[in-house]
């Protein structure tokens, strides 16, 4: 299913386009018949964006040309999964580790682009998947009652040697569940943005255009509505 998702994004893409280059299994597909594209001589003068170090490795062995976001300034789309895509399109994402950049080079471009298996679909957002919270190391437990006073329960992410786990941008990653889902995901997204020491959440609200949705039946199109 993935495989599916990616390569109709990848059939999104167009000669010339800045491409932001997500992170995450799904989008690894989608890399993979960018490439081939791109090897076929379909897609000259693409430039990709990738949001992670393990993006930028993975682009960079499949050929795909690159460049950093500051080189090329406002991006045609952005391709990225989601672990988490409400029925307005707003999304959880993170799980990754790679939120903050996703959402720079999300914000960077005209249009986002979600590919997704169909498992990702839910009702209200934090059902299923915890919000990443990405924070600064300096004083990090002290957000874990404050947390707490808005519904979450968090828990520090760790790495596979059993420590903290370090983002890409060297901070802490505390993966917040809610029981239930979240009832309000804007105002619990501003009042994440209005506390020091959080540098970024996993809330992309109000930022997919549109989303590639695989499944046991084929490949299916959700568009947002309204602007």
């Amino acid at each position: 299913m993935k495989r599916l998702a990616g390569r109709e994004a990848a059939d999104r893409v167009s000669r010339g386009m800045r491409v932001g280059l997500g992170t995450g299994s799904t989008v690894a597909c989608f890399l993979e018949h960018l490439s081939a594209r791109i090897a076929r001589g379909e897609l000259p003068g693409v430039v990709g964006v990738p949001t992670s170090v393990r993006t930028e490795e993975a682009a960079r062995r499949l050929g795909i040309p690159l460049a950093a976001p500051d080189e090329l300034g406002a991006l045609d789309l952005a391709v990225d999964g989601a672990d988490e895509v409400d029925p307005r399109l707003d999304l959880v994402k993170g799980l990754g580790g790679a939120l903050l950049r996703e959402k720079m080079v999300a914000q960077a471009s005209a249009r986002m682009l979600v590919i997704v298996d169909d498992s990702k679909l839910v009702g209200r957002l934090g059902e299923r998947a915890p919000v990443p919270v990405e924070v600064v190391p300096f004083g990090h437990a002290s957000h874990m009652a404050w947390l707490r006073e808005l519904g979450a329960e968090p828990r520090l992410r760790t790495g596979g040697d059993g420590g903290p786990y370090r983002t890409d941008n060297g901070n802490l990653i505390l993966d917040c569940g809610f029981a239930g889902g979240i009832e309000d995901p804007s105002g619990l997204d501003g009042r994440l943005a209005s506390r020091a020491g959080v540098v970024e959440s996993g809330l992309f609200l109000e930022m997919a255009c549109e989303a590639v949705v695989a499944g046991a039946g084929g490949v299916r199109r959700l568009e947002r509505e309204g602007p």
